[in-house]
């Protein structure tokens, strides 16, 4: 049976609230025998759970361990195996950047070296300020090349989009 229809049939209205507390990325390793999540002093997070009804799901199927864009999709409903979208453009569309559909976009990270190597694969964490400043000095040297142009769109902290269009052709 289609996913989408089987949806349609299970629904009933009710007049209860709903929150979705979606917490991606807390998947830590135990330290001394807790991870990260266990080991926190979080009251309120603990009352919302003793309040409330706590359960896991598995976006896709058992045993399948999607990336975000398509476990994020699924959680609203969406298809995943039908639906298949990259963090490119779920960050471009989410920091409000058009994309024209020739248009290449891609989520990237600022990052931190040391040595020729990654030390700090979120930069520290930099200031939304700092990333646009460093998106601006990045896009006044980004040159066209063969006949296409990237720009650097800033988002929160240390996320930017890349977004590459052919030039002549109208872009967005």
């Amino acid at each position: 049976m289609n996913w989408e229809t089987l949806a349609r049939e299970l629904v009933q209205p009710t007049d209860s609230k709903i929150i979705l507390l979606v917490m991606d990325g807390l998947g830590g390793l135990p330290v001394n025998g807790q991870t990260e999540l266990e080991a926190a002093r979080k009251p309120k997070l603990d009352e919302t759970a003793r309040r409330g009804v706590c359960g896991l799901t598995d976006p896709v199927f058992m045993g399948i361990t999607p990336g975000s864009g398509p476990a994020h999709l699924s959680l609203f409903g969406y298809d995943p195996l039908h639906y298949q979208l990259g963090r490119g453009i779920l960050e471009a569309m989410g920091s409000g950047v058009e994309v024209g559909r020739e248009d290449v976009v891609a989520r990237g990270n600022f990052a931190t070296l040391s040595q020729g190597l990654v030390v700090d694969r979120r930069a520290g964490r930099i200031s939304t300020e700092e990333n646009v400043r460093l998106c601006q000095l990045l896009n006044q040297q980004l040159a066209e090349v063969n006949g296409v142009k990237i720009s650097l769109y800033p988002g929160k902290e240390h996320r930017f989009v890349l977004k590459s269009w052919q030039i002549g052709r109208a872009h967005v």
